[in-house]
């Protein structure tokens, strides 16, 4: 996993220099839909840097290959809301794309669910 940034946005005494809601410009919703497991990826192609802030250009570069929301939000030390803003905005522009993750065909066996939780209480 790639570091996480370093410079004027980190401090090692303060902690982070700017405010999350300052990252994501006050907005608390993504424009695309993405949950913590969605995989995003750079798509190469190159967004204005006018537009975007070290954040995204920081998240970007992490989107070299399969990523997933959670990951880049941990690697930018930002709340998983304000890492889905930046990472839609990424979007909007055409710089990633995303991924939903994939669910299961068939659902869990609930004799299996009932096994397990019937092993769990039997440790309790």
């Amino acid at each position: 996993m790639p570091a996480p940034p370093e410079g004027p946005l980190l401090d090692d005494v303060a902690g982070r220099l700017i405010r999350p809601y300052t990252v994501s410009g006050g907005r608390t919703r993504p424009t695309a839909t993405l949950e913590l497991l969605s995989l995003v990826m750079a798509t190469g192609s190159v967004p204005p840097r006018a537009q975007l802030g070290p954040e995204h250009l920081t998240a970007l570069a992490l989107c070299g290959g399969p990523t997933s929301v959670a990951e880049i939000a941990a690697c930018l030390r930002l709340p998983a809301v304000v890492a889905k803003v930046v990472l839609s905005d990424l979007m909007d522009c055409g710089a990633i794309t995303a991924r939903a993750p994939r669910r299961p065909d068939t659902p869990t066996d609930r004799s299996l669910l009932e096994a397990v939780l019937d092993g769990l209480r039997r440790r309790l």
